[in-house]
C-alpha cells in the first residue's frame, strides 16, 4: 500500500525564485518519490502558473 502527498509550488519568474527542485529534493530525502507535476493556474496567455507536485512513498507495514 501506499500513501500520497500533494505539494504546491510554482517554477519561479522573473523576480521569483523556483522552488519546485527544492520540494523535491527534500520529500527525496524523507522516502518520497516525485510521481507527477500537474500544472493548477495558467495567466491570461494559456501558460502555467502553478503546480502541484505528486509524491508516494510505501506505508511502512506494523509487524
Amino acid at each position: 500500500m501506499y500513501e500520497y502527498k500533494y505539494v504546491d509550488t510554482t517554477l519561479g519568474g522573473m523576480f521569483t525564485e523556483s522552488m519546485y527542485r527544492q520540494a523535491i529534493d527534500d520529500h527525496a530525502k524523507d522516502g518520497w518519490r516525485l510521481v507527477q507535476v500537474l500544472p493548477t493556474r495558467y495567466n491570461g496567455h494559456g501558460k502555467p502558473t502553478a503546480y502541484e507536485i505528486i509524491f508516494e512513498r510505501k506505508v511502512k507495514e506494523e509487524s
